[in-house]
């Protein structure tokens, strides 16, 4: 639910430049939305968010709300959630929103914990692959109060929002392979071992090479638990990964990813190796 761009919507220019406006200096004229009081608090979201390039994502939030007892949070026309921006809050580049308002339930006559998604549609367009990395978290609160929200009377409609309540990595989906051969090898011959490290781009909606990220080459013993780094391998121009070592164990081999922080952390499937 869209509320700043709805409110900005409904209220035309003047909406709009009252809400660029602090609210703080909110005048509560017939031109303005008066600064409805309430406040935001406790927010939390998950600290990445992974994002392909075709599938929906929904990140999950919650955050108290405090409210005073002029302010009716259960009214019909009462709307609040939770959203991302990216960039700085008065200049973001890109907002991203949920498709329903959150769902505050109370829990003393002042306060209610509000939960939501943001809903993130990479395939409509929804993200460009420069914003990846880390975006701010805000959250907003509006009352209409009975107003018609198509022709409203601005100074009988609430408003605040806040920005600053946290953070969170929006990132590109990330993809490794490993391939270990020949199979079955001689003991004490050299086994090479192969793979890809991709990851999402959300401008045409397929997966390319990661280019120069060390991704490190592990070994796990058959019958062992524990993964061991041999070697930290580079990827090349596209992504890809070739390296050499020496057999001398059954077990499995894979390359694992440690990610930035626009790509997530990543381990290949391993490939089972015999050594005869």
């Amino acid at each position: 639910m869209r509320i700043r761009a709805t409110v900005a919507a409904v209220s035309g220019a003047l909406a709009l430049s009252a809400l660029a406006v602090p609210a703080a200096h909110a005048t509560g004229d017939s031109g303005t939305p008066y600064t409805l009081n309430v406040s935001f608090s406790n927010v939390t979201i998950a600290k990445a968010i992974k994002v392909g390039t075709t599938n929906e994502v929904s990140a999950t939030y919650s955050y108290t709300l405090t409210h005073g007892s002029d302010v009716n949070i259960a009214a019909k026309d009462f709307s609040t959630d939770a959203f991302l921006y990216k960039g700085s809050y008065d200049t973001s580049t890109t907002e991203l929103y949920g498709d329903d308002d959150a769902t505050c339930t109370p829990v003393t006559t002042t306060t209610a914990t509000c939960k939501g998604t943001v809903d993130i549609y990479p395939a409509d367009g929804d993200l460009k692959s420069t914003w990846a990395g880390s975006w701010g978290v805000a959250a907003e609160a509006v009352a209409f109060n009975g107003q018609d929200p198509n022709n409203p009377d601005l100074s009988k409609v609430g408003y605040k929002d806040k920005s600053g309540l946290g953070s969170t990595l929006v990132q590109r989906y990330s993809k490794l392979t490993t391939d270990a051969g020949p199979e079955p090898v001689t003991k004490g011959k050299t086994l090479t071992v192969t793979g890809k490290l991709t990851r999402a781009n959300w401008d045409d909606h397929l997966y390319h090479g990661y280019t120069s990220q060390p991704v490190k080459l592990q070994f796990k013993k058959a019958g062992t638990t524990t993964w061991t780094t041999l070697k930290t391998v580079t990827t090349d121009s596209s992504g890809n990964l070739k390296t050499t070592t020496t057999a001398n164990y059954d077990g499995y081999w894979r390359y694992s990813f440690a990610g930035t922080s626009t790509t997530p952390a990543v381990n290949a499937t391993s490939d089972y190796v015999d050594v005869r």
